[in-house]
Formats: structure tokens, sequence, C-alpha cells
């Protein structure tokens, strides 16, 4: 299974909505030109060895001092049996060009040196046999035939009768900018100076239009929604395929506005070339972009969004010109300092690491120096070669002996000085109730308060059914889909978009659960976790606030289960979504599209049975009404589940919002069994453990567990929720978390940037870590080992800033961190008016795959971490969702708990938990507190927790209070010490709705027992 397929189908925009966007911060200024350029992207190979690639060789080729150098075996036939070469250059005809390069062999051989056609038939520009030996320089000179974005140099190494080694250096194609010269050079609009009045410029009735003092300008007298509510624009403009263009533009507005200058085709689907945001003052400002045409058509138009704001404005254009023969533009990332360092901080007695980037071999001095700039430690560096994942020659740096707390810290090697940190016990105190908070302002059908989570993130209630909306309060399904309408109110928005998926809410669902149960099982929990805990209308009620917000979500997947009486009763519909994709931003109470049912499926319906049966042991202690509804619901699930396990939702289901495609169910056959096996102890769910192929197998991939891969939260939950497993069963789940744990750990000590992560970079990476780290985070709570403790704590840093780009993922979480991240809520980047995301927001990550058309663009040949911007239009690497922001939340709470990164102090006790009755629904029990030290403990205070809805009914030898699932008994006079070696004994009877697995973990005045 692949946990990290593809989350999202390619959006395929509505009339005019955003797609494709070309460049943010970070650009190499274009100009005009043609002074020839070279089209070699690192022909001098100083950045590794991408975008090269070579085939064929005896061994993988490598860059070796500054070369390029590859074993070629002899006896090879045919000189393109193996090769050395680079691929997607641009070409135009009857341009002139150079190749040039240096190059040696170890013993003497011939290779064809080609430009060519890249793909068949493979047509030559140009082919000369070269004769190796010592290192010499080779020029050769051609004239391009045809125009082409397809080009390759080819260095075609076979055809010797011996075996040699060849290296490659300093390797140019100089020749003209890519659309340079000819009739592509020549402006593309007519009348862009309004020199000749209007014409042939439009505008939409939104935005009427006349010109003034040689001006053109429109007033936009009322608000509008959307940026394509208000256009101006000129149709007819040609565009030619490998063509480099120019718009340029000036422009001001009667106040500050954000517009969108796009090239587009002129009719639906409005594919679009360029769509940059533009931020518009009261000044006439000038404004430039270019970007490589991806198709040749006369029906193209320059379009000026202008919608999307309150009305009472002008806006005036001036200047407007769009050329061909433009230098193509070079994104290179703005990646700061080359020493890396987590940007939040380091906590005191934790691992303290960082990463240099450098072109040395050899071991370099580093200091460390606190704010006043003053030398507090120093080494030398470690040498850790080239980082796979970024093709960056790296060195470690290990600074964890020094552990006094400060701030404004910054370390110094190679001649860099590192962003400044903290050395703090406190710096993720609030990392859990910022991540948490994110699904407060994601919710659905409610309206958001600003006075709990800021002004600028208030907004009214989304899809309630209130116009434009057509609301979530009477969905009618998809076309042949059922005869039926549901309430589907509530939940959360998933992602950027305004669709809720039950498979993405519920593995979200179940981390929110997960943090708060492992509060009730792990040692090591300092954090409160209580109810107003969080920034939340439900505070004060009782309830823990995490439980009141993953309700919000099972609410609203409760509401996804098909009724009784009709087709497929007890599944869950897999999602809910707009009928048609909905552009950048929208705010969800302004949505005018159509919301549909889509078919059931297996998988989500699993997924409910799953959180539900979950949540009916968690609630069980604080709303009993709610928990036997989850229970009930969840039973159903499964069963329905069971009788049709291989309704699977669909590819191709992803118009409007993501597919959510998955035909491999047996994991969630697995977690739901195993989830509904803790809650209710029924041997029917303990046997369907036992069948699953899953029981034994390794559940957690090298990527990360996640929405359609999901078998590794059964096997957690079963190795640390106290259950009825056989004790060897228990034994085997625990100890596959810590095999899995370790192996993380090794893959951590061998990465360059200390992350337990190397997979493939794909949509949602940065969710794919954290989850690895939550299994690493898990493995502590079951042995206590430090090195798990410290592998999490080191874990983070990447994702705070100690990667290839310098770049936190946490929005505002550090120097660097996302603020445009993929959504139509927090759209800032295209509307002024609107927020950033809040605080806590995790972005996606690098993504290899490059999904959508801004990274396509942009990114083209990425390496690994090097696979991400931070631009709103790039949601295959930016977009923010639910299921990443609840393991963010996970790791925030066991950071928090962990405070100064100190194990805490081991208790000298023994508790023995006795049942001596258990008759179902009731049972008595006695525990027994030994004292295994060396003082007498005076005025003990015991404390547990029960985790399958146990209540107390009568305690005696004790007093005792109870909260939700937690217990704490206090002596009573005539006990109150402990001598050593001695023990007390106190009793209870009490009641259970669910199973009845004995407590594991006591403390005793607050340390734990054995």
């Amino acid at each position: 299974m692949t946990p990290h397929k593809l989350r999202r189908a390619l959006r395929v925009s509505a009339a005019a909505a955003l797609a494709a966007a070309l460049i943010a911060p970070g650009l190499v200024s274009p100009a005009f030109a043609d002074d020839p350029v070279d089209l070699i992207v690192n022909g001098s190979f100083d950045s590794g060895s991408a975008p090269w690639y070579a085939y064929g060789t005896a061994a993988p080729a490598a860059v070796v001092d500054g070369r390029y150098c590859a074993d070629v075996a002899g006896g090879l036939a045919n000189p393109w049996d193996a090769g050395i070469g680079q691929n997607d250059l641009t070409l135009v005809a009857g341009g002139s060009y150079t190749l040039k390069f240096t190059a040696s062999s170890t013993a003497a051989a011939s290779i064809k040196a080609n430009v060519q056609l890249g793909v068949d038939p493979y047509t030559s520009e140009l082919s000369q046999t070269v004769a190796l030996g010592d290192s010499q320089t080779y020029t050769y000179t051609f004239t391009a035939l045809s125009t082409t974005t397809q080009a390759q140099v080819a260095f075609q190494l076979g055809g010797n009768a011996d075996p040699y080694t060849i290296c490659l250096d300093d390797v140019s194609l100089m020749g003209p900018p890519p659309g340079s010269g000819g009739p592509t050079g020549a402006e593309q609009l007519t009348n862009g100076g309004f020199d000749e009045g209007a014409t042939p410029w439009w505008w939409t009735a939104s935005a009427p239009s006349e010109v003034v003092d040689g001006q053109l300008c429109a007033t936009i007298a009322d608000a509008t929604v959307n940026p394509w509510d208000a256009i101006i624009g000129q149709n007819g403009v040609k565009i030619v395929e490998g063509t480099t263009y120019q718009l340029s533009f000036s422009a001001k507005a009667s106040k500050a506005v954000t517009i969108l200058a796009n090239v587009q085709l002129a009719d639906s689907p409005y594919t679009q070339q360029l769509s940059r945001p533009t931020p518009i003052t009261t000044e006439l400002t000038d404004f430039t972009y270019t970007f490589t045409a991806d198709t040749t058509s006369e029906a193209q138009q320059v379009a000026f969004q202008i919608g999307g704001s309150a009305g009472g404005w002008t806006l005036c254009l001036d200047n407007i010109s769009l050329k061909g023969g433009a230098a193509p533009e070079v994104y290179k990332p703005d990646t700061g300092p080359r020493v890396r360092v987590n940007q939040v901080g380091y906590l005191p007695a934790g691992p303290k690491r960082a990463t240099l980037v450098t072109e040395a071999t050899a071991a370099l001095p580093w200091e460390l120096k606190n704010s006043a700039g003053t030398v507090v430690a120093s080494g030398s560096t470690v040498p850790a070669g080239t980082d796979a994942s970024s093709n960056q020659n790296t060195h470690r740096i290990d600074f964890s002996s020094y552990k006094k707390v400060g701030s404004g810290y910054t370390l110094v090697a190679d001649g860099e000085t590192s962003f400044a940190f903290d050395i703090s016990g406190d710096i993720y105190t609030n990392l859990r109730s910022d991540a948490l908070q994110f699904f407060y302002i994601q919710r659905s059908g409610i309206a958001i308060d600003g006075s709990l989570v800021g002004a600028k993130y208030a907004r009214a209630a989304g899809h309630v059914g209130v116009a434009p909306n057509q609301g979530d309060t009477d969905v009618p399904c998809q076309a042949g889909v059922c005869d039926y309408r549901l309430d589907v109110s509530g939940g959360w928005y998933d992602a950027g978009d305004h669709g809720k998926y039950v498979v993405n809410g519920g593995i979200a669902t179940y981390q929110l659960l997960s943090e708060f149960e492992r509060s009730k099982t792990a040692t090591d929990v300092r954090a409160a976790r209580g109810d107003s805990t969080l920034r939340l209308p439900e505070r004060g009620n009782g309830i823990p606030d995490v439980l009141d917000e993953a309700k919000w979500e099972l609410d609203f997947l409760l509401r996804m289960q098909v009724p009784a009486g009709q087709p497929y009763a007890g599944m869950a519909h897999h999602k809910i979504h707009d009928a048609a994709w909905t552009g950048l931003p929208l705010d969800p109470a302004a949505d005018p599209q159509p919301r549909e049912l889509h078919p059931v499926s297996t998988a989500a319906t699993l997924n409910l049975a799953a959180v539900a049966a979950q949540a009916a042991r968690l609630f069980a202690n604080y709303d009993a009404a709610f928990a036997a509804e989850a229970l009930a619901a969840a039973k159903s699930a499964y069963a329905a589940a069971k009788a049709n396990p291989d309704r699977y939702a669909l590819v191709s289901d992803g118009n409007g919002g993501g597919a959510y495609d998955d035909s491999n169910v047996t994991d969630e056959f697995y977690w739901a069994a195993a989830e509904l096996f803790i809650t209710t102890g029924d041997a029917a769910y303990k046997a369907d453990i036992d069948a699953s192929p899953l029981k034994t197998a390794n559940v957690f991939d090298a990527g990360g567990f996640g929405w359609q891969g999901v078998a590794a939260l059964g096997r957690l939950d079963l190795a640390t929720v106290p259950n009825l497993l056989p004790a060897a069963d228990r034994a085997a789940a625990k100890a596959s978390v810590v095999a899995a744990a370790d192996a993380y750990l090794a893959t951590q000590a061998a990465e360059s940037y200390g992350l337990p992560f190397n997979a493939r970079y794909v949509w949602g990476s940065n969710s794919g870590i954290l989850n690895n780290i939550v299994v690493i985070a898990t493995a502590y709570d079951l042995t206590g080992a430090a090195k798990y403790r410290d592998g999490v704590i080191e874990g983070v840093d990447y994702v705070f800033g100690r990667n290839a780009l310098n770049h936190s993922y946490v929005t505002n979480y550090g120097e660097v961190s996302p603020q445009n991240q993929h959504s139509r809520m927090f759209g800032h980047q295209v509307n002024a008016d609107l927020p950033n995301p809040p605080t806590g927001s995790l972005a996606g990550g690098a993504n290899a795959d490059i999904q959508d058309p801004l990274a396509a663009k942009l990114l083209k040949n990425c390496v690994g971490q090097f696979c991400y911007i931070d631009d709103i239009q790039s949601y295959a690497t930016n977009e923010v969702a639910i299921n990443w922001n609840s393991t963010l939340s996970w790791v925030g709470g066991f950071l928090g708990d962990i405070g100064d990164g100190k194990a805490p102090a081991a208790g000298s006790c023994k508790v023995t938990y006795e049942k001596q009755g258990d008759w179902g629904k009731g049972f008595i029990s006695q525990i027994t507190i030994k004292n295994t030290g060396t003082k007498a403990i005076k005025n003990w205070q015991l404390t547990w927790n029960f985790t399958g809805g146990q209540q107390i009914d009568n305690l005696w030898s004790a007093s005792y209070t109870q909260s939700g699932g937690g217990v704490t008994a206090k002596n009573l006079s005539w006990n109150a010490t402990i001598n050593p070696g001695q023990s007390v004994t106190f009793g209870f009877t009490g009641t259970t709705s669910n199973a009845n697995p004995s407590p594991e973990l006591f403390k005793l005045n607050g340390a734990a027992c054995a």
C-alpha cells in the first residue's frame, strides 16, 4: 500500500479560477537580450549531479573533485549503450549554438558528443566523434534546424573495446534565449498605452472603464467575492510554445488592493500561462513578469482579475505590453546562511545538532555564540558527505553538551552565521494549542469567534444554507448514487478547499483522540489536557477541550452514515464537496456551488467504525449518551463493511474535490477491528485481528503512515492502550512498535539533516516525517529509553528549519516560516484583506512529484528537499490539511510533556492491581502499594486512569475523587505512612459499559510506580 498516493486530483479551474502561477520571491530578474545564454544547468557540477543523468555505466556515475565521472565497461556493442546527458533543453530554429566541454579518460576511448531531440526519433542537430585521453577542452558549433523544448545534450560512451573512466566538466551550450529573434519578439498586444482610446480592451459590467489622462481606469463600485467577478482584458493574443514572454504594465489604485495579472486561454477551461498576485498601491508602479509558453495558441487573453474585495475604489492601468524573446526566469530559493539549525530552538537537556552546507571535505571549526556575541562553546564539524535528499555536501555539528538556558544564540562555521535560536524548556509550550487552534478555524457550519482566535480569522458560518451557499444541511447524492438527502453539516474543511472527506477526517480525528488518550497511558505527561485548555467556544463545559474539538468532526462523520432502510445502510459516504472546483480565494459562506454526497466506500465506513469505537471509550466518562451512540454506529459500520468489503473510492471521482481513492482496505479492516476490540473486548473482533494478514506484518512504512495506510494506527493502540489481548499478543504489538522506532532511529543517524525519513518526498511529506516521529515517541512511552525521546527532539529539527531550504514549515515558528499556504480562506497573498494562515499551520512540504502547474514550472528537476515553494498556488507542496496539523498537534503535545528534555524521576514504589470480581457491567478491585525505597512515604496520593469508561461506586481504606477516567486516591489518617518494604491496600467497586481492562500506569505522589 502507498500511504502517500496523490491526495488530490489535479485542479482544472472553473471559469477564470486560479490555476497555474509563475514565480514568487527569489527569481532572477529577466531582461530582453539577444546575447547568448547558457542552456545547460549545473554544467560545472558545483551542485552535485542533478539534473544530469547517466545510464549503462559499470557503476553509478558520481561527482568526484568537481567533475562528473563514470566507469564504462569495454565491449559494449553500440555508442548509445551507455551515456551521460541532460534533457529538456530549448532550441530555436535558425539559432547559432556552441557546445563546449572538458573531458578526460583513463584509457584511449572514442565517444559521441550529440545535441539531439530527446524523444523518438532522436533527430541530431550536432553529432561529433571525440577521441578522449588526457584532459582537453572541446568546442563545436551548429545552427539549429528546428524549434523544440525537448532537446538533449547526450554523450554516447559505448562501442569501445576496453573499459575506461570518463570525467566531464564545464559543459555549456551557448545560444540565443528561447523565443528570441523572429516574430516572437514582437509586441503581442494592441494599444497598451491607450493612445487610441480603449479599443480593443474589454471589461466586465462590474468594472466600467474609460481612458483618463492616457490611462485605462476602472471603477469598482460594488463589493465582489471572487477575483474573476471583475476583469479588464484583451483577447486574440498569440503565443508560441517554448517562447519566453514578458508581461509588463503600470498600475495604481485609490486604495491598496491585490489583483491578478493573468495570461490565459480566452475560453473554458481558461488554462493559464501566467497568474501573478500583484499588490497595487496609490502610487503608479511598474510591474514585470515572465513566463515560458507551454502551448502554441492564437486564442489567449491578457486578463487583469480585479474582483474579490469591497467596492468603492478605482484602478488605473497603463503601458501594458506582452513581448516574446525574454530570457527565461530562473527560480532560485533564498536559503539563507549555510549553517542550518532548528530556528525555534533546542531543549536544555536534549540533543542539539545542526547541519553545515559546504564545499569543504575536511572537518571545520565551529563556535556557539550567545546573544552578546561571546563564544560559549566550540568544536569541529564532522563531514557527512553528499546528502542524497538535497545533493548538498554537508557536515554535522553537535553542541549537545551545552545546556545553559538563553536566547539569541547563533552557530558560526565556514564563515557563515546561523539564524538566531533559543535554548529553553519553554520553546514548545504553545505548539500543541497552536496546532489544535487550526481545527477550530477550519470548522464548517459555525461562525468563527474572533475573540477566541483573533479578529482577522472571524468569519460567518460556512455551508449552512444561507445564500449564496446551498448548504450542507440537506445534501443530495451525485446523480445515480442515492435517492435520499442527508444533513451532513459540521465537521472540518479538509484542506485548502471546502470539501469534507471521511478518510482524511478519520485519521485526523484519531490523532486528536490519541493525543488525549496518551495522557492516560504515558508516564511522561506534564501538560494539561482538560477543560479550558484550548481556545474553543465549548470551553468550560466540563469536557476536555481536545475531545470537544474531535466531537465536532465525529458528529459530521456520524451524519455521513447511510440511514437504516436504505441500500448500504450502515456504510459511510466517502465524501461531500462542491460539484465543481472553485478558485482562490473564497470564503466558505460565499461558496455558491451545489454540494453533493459521493458514493459509499468500504474505506470510509471502516474509518467511521474505528474512530467511533475509539471515541466511545474516551467519551464514556464525560458524555455517556454520545459514547453509546458512537459505539452503536461503529458496530453497524463494521458489520456493513464486512458485508460490502470491496466498495472502493475511484480515482476518477475528482471533480470539485480530491478523489481519496483506495483499493486496498486490508489495513482499514485491521485498524477498525483493533479499536472495536480495545473498546468492547468482544471475541469476534479479536478473531478478525487474528485472521488479518497484518497481525504479524510490519505495518510501519519508511515514508510514514497516512490516510491510505492506517494499519499502524491499530498497532499503536494495541501496544499502548490497556486491553484484553493475551499477554503474548500484547508483547508482540509492543515489540513491533519498538522495532519500527529502532529502524527510524537508524535512518535518522545516517541522515545529514537528522530526520527519521529517507523515502521519496511526496505530497504531504512533512506529515510522513512527523508520523515516523510519532512511532519513535510511542517507543519512548513503552520503554522509557532516552534514545527515543532524543530521537523525537532531534527529528523535529527538520520541520523547524534544519533542512536544505533553511525554512521552517510551521507558520510563525522560526525566522523563516510559511505565510502563503494554499487555502481559500487564508488568501492574503491574493487579497490583502484576508489573513495569512494562523500560527501553528503546517505546510505540506517538499514534493518531488510537483503536481501543480506552479511547482511544475518553477521546480522542474528539483531534488528532494528542494521541491517546495511558499506560494498559495502551489497546492502540491504548500497546502494545509487537517491530517497534517493533527500529527503536528500530537508531536507538539509530546514535546510539551517532556519539558526541558530531562527524564522524570522514577518512583520508589510498586503497585499491584487485582480484579477480584468482574460481572459484565460491574467489578470489584483491590490495589496494593508497596514502598520499594529506603525512606518512608508519608501522606501518599495515588493517581491512575481508567481507559474503558469505568466509574468507581464505592472505595474503602482511602478517600478518592474521580474526574472523567482519572482517579486520585489519598490516604486516611491511619494509613498515611508506608515504611520501606511495607504496603497498604485499598479496594473499590465500580461499573463499566465497555471492556474492563486493568489500568497499567500508577503514579504515587507524582512519580510512576513499577
